[in-house]
């Protein structure tokens, strides 16, 4: 015991203890003929150690036992303790109290979505009850997914009809401060440092991408070790790969065996964020190479190489292949005398400069940075509009 989690708004959540188990199995509510509801009993998990964490009632809403739940899921997830993900691996129950009233225990929920319904239905019917004069009875209540609401299961009075029996075989064991200190600094770094760590100046990430990106360890990891390569340096190549991470691999590895057949290496996202950077290829060329790379394991520069992704560059001013007079600007002045209607409305509306962009970008088959198209469009109308061309 002892410990304790901010979970923001001000609340804080106290560990009152954690305790070693064994999984007893798990109860299966089911339907049978005639309507009938049969009880059934899983043993499959029964025996597995089981850690359980109880907590202080310092959650006064059902959103604040679900962010806590995410936390804590979270937290477990890091230390590499277990994975969340798993069907049983991780699962909670709720303890409701209207008023300072009996206790109620709302079990056999299959999700921290779940839960918080459980409880938010749970409330109301304490104080449905509280309101007509009907006392509540301290029992033990499931969660009935189908018909959304919590039905009872059995009555328990006080805390030894829970069967809370100390082991008698293990002894009382002291742990050593020393013991402890190794065992905090050999924790791995927290949920939220890796969150301030990724929004600080030295990485420079938005403070909403850190959110998504330190949430979760496999992509958190992925992401870290492809900092660390040549090419993903620096705030814009920081930038550059979360934006690959969570734009792109993310939908890409949302299931784990998604993610177990990912080809997808640091290395791949170190090459491409620097091509970006270095104005070799576009994001959105960046973007089509990453799915090709999670489906064939490829380095990046052979892709980029046989997929003729190189990006369509020009400058602004003066001529040679760095300026207006390079491949992009060339493109350029061919979508203005093309379209010279469109390109006389964009001088009246600049709005309109948008539908010449969409041609240059299909003229040069997305390999365009759209910016810099923009800026040399914007340039070629202020000529011709003065005569110049």
């Amino acid at each position: 015991g002892g410990g304790s989690a901010d979970i923001g708004e001000g609340a804080r959540v106290r560990v009152r203890r954690v305790q070693l188990e064994e999984d007893p199995g798990r109860i299966v509510y089911g339907e049978g003929a005639g309507g009938s509801r049969p009880t059934l009993v899983d043993y499959n998990r029964a025996g597995t150690a089981l850690v359980e964490i109880v907590t202080e009632p310092d959650m006064d809403s059902p959103r604040q036992a679900r962010r806590f739940l995410g936390m804590l899921s979270d937290a477990i997830e890091n230390l590499g303790a277990a994975d969340p993900s798993l069907e049983g691996a991780m699962r909670a129950d709720g303890n409701v109290s209207v008023g300072g009233g009996p206790k109620v225990e709302v079990k056999n929920v299959g999700s921290f979505h779940d839960l918080e319904k459980a409880l938010r239905f749970e409330i109301t019917r304490q104080r449905s009850l509280l309101g007509r004069g009907i006392p509540v009875e301290q029992e033990t209540r499931h969660w009935d997914q189908g018909r959304r609401v919590t039905v009872p299961a059995r009555k328990k009075e006080s805390d030894m009809d829970y069967r809370y029996l100390l082991e008698g075989d293990i002894p009382p064991v002291e742990v050593g401060a020393d013991a402890v200190g190794g065992l905090v600094g050999g924790m791995p770094e927290g949920v939220a440092a890796r969150r301030a760590r990724y929004a600080s100046p030295g990485v420079g990430l938005p403070a909403q991408v850190a959110d998504v990106l330190s949430a979760d360890r496999f992509y958190s990891d992925m992401f870290d070790a492809a900092r660390a390569l040549p090419g993903g340096g620096g705030p814009r190549g920081a930038r550059e790969i979360a934006n690959m991470v969570t734009t792109g691999l993310m939908g890409m590895a949302d299931t784990r065996e998604r993610r177990a057949a990912l080809r997808v290496t640091p290395a791949h996202l170190a090459d491409l964020a620097g091509a970006v950077v270095s104005g070799s290829i576009t994001r959105a060329s960046a973007r089509d190479a990453l799915h090709e790379a999670a489906r064939t394991g490829r380095p990046a520069a052979e892709i980029i190489e046989e997929r003729g992704m190189a990006a369509v560059v020009g400058g602004g001013g003066g001529g040679g292949e760095g300026g207006a007079g390079g491949e992009l600007g060339r493109v350029v002045r061919g979508v203005l005398a093309a379209e010279a209607a469109a390109a006389e409305q964009a001088r009246a509306d600049p709005k309109a400069v948008n539908y010449l962009v969409g041609k240059v970008m299909a003229a040069t088959s997305g390999r365009a940075d759209p910016q810099q198209a923009i800026r040399l469009i914007k340039e070629g109308l202020k000529a011709g509009a003065g005569g110049g061309g």
